[in-house]
């Protein structure tokens, strides 16, 4: 790497964040590719079936394991996780198939259509009664940011934070993409039997999208704080889901775009 700027041009090594495509098969075939940040892979794969309504309960998964992926000999490149579900378990509509591609940016892209996203959530979140005050979520962005261990060498990486209302961190997860940070998140939580994660708050690194707002609905999740701006649809999606959106969370202030009975 060369350094420019400054009295003297440098010449160095960095540290950079990995990206890789994960292939999720369930039952054995291929449902979707995902670039991600290698870690975590068994979380992601399970609570990426979680935001697509495929399961809510850990005896769902009878097993997440690693294919295969031979590149020299029987070499594996851990880039395949097939799932197997308890036999009472439907398999994922084809329907809701990201066409087997999404990229680390934009988990929506290769949906079918908008309407495809809308999966019916399990939990009613509108019911949560759970109180939290301003003062505790401010504090929350510089908890994030202490925990992010990868992001210290790389500063290239999304976190997802799963706080409860006192603001005690209870789950962290590093991804090159927002919503694979947020499915790692939502799969621990899946394979610990946490779910539906009642009086929690989810803190994401970035923006508040219409999927990330989906992820949490999926999770039972009554309250989504991001430190960037939320987008329109996933304004709507809180408000009809009952959430509670956070945006712009920065030092003292902060944007409540839904669900403002929650916070005082």
């Amino acid at each position: 790497m060369l350094r420019l700027g400054g009295a003297t041009t440098v010449e160095r090594p960095d540290t950079l964040v990995v990206e890789e495509p994960l292939e999720i098969r369930v039952n054995g075939s291929a449902l979707a590719v995902t670039m991600r940040t290698p870690g975590d892979d068994m979380d992601l794969a399970a609570g990426f079936l979680v935001s697509e309504g495929v399961v809510t309960q850990a005896d769902e998964l009878r097993a997440i394991r690693y294919c295969g992926g031979a590149v020299d000999g029987d070499l594996n490149t851990y880039n395949v996780l097939d799932v197997d579900l308890a036999e009472s378990v439907a398999p994922p509509d084809p329907s809701l198939e990201r066409s087997f591609y999404t990229t680390s940016s934009c988990g929506l892209c290769g949906k079918a259509s908008l309407e495809a996203v809308r999966t019916s959530a399990r939990w009613a979140v509108a019911e949560d009664p759970v109180q939290l005050s301003a003062s505790t979520l401010t504090r929350l962005p510089d908890r994030l940011r202490a925990a992010q261990r990868v992001f210290e060498k790389t500063g290239g990486l999304h976190a997802a934070g799963l706080f409860d209302a006192a603001g005690e961190l209870l789950c962290l997860r590093e991804d090159v993409g927002r919503h694979n940070a947020v499915d790692k998140v939502v799969g621990w939580a899946l394979r610990e039997g946490r779910l539906p994660l009642r009086g929690t708050v989810l803190l994401v690194s970035g923006r508040a999208s219409f999927e990330l707002t989906q992820k949490a609905w999926m999770a039972g999740i009554p309250a989504l704080v991001a430190v960037s701006a939320p987008s329109s649809l996933a304004v709507d999606l809180a408000q009809e889901a009952g959430m509670t959106l956070v945006g712009f969370l920065r030092g003292e202030t902060m944007n409540v775009y839904a669900g403002a009975h929650r916070v005082c």
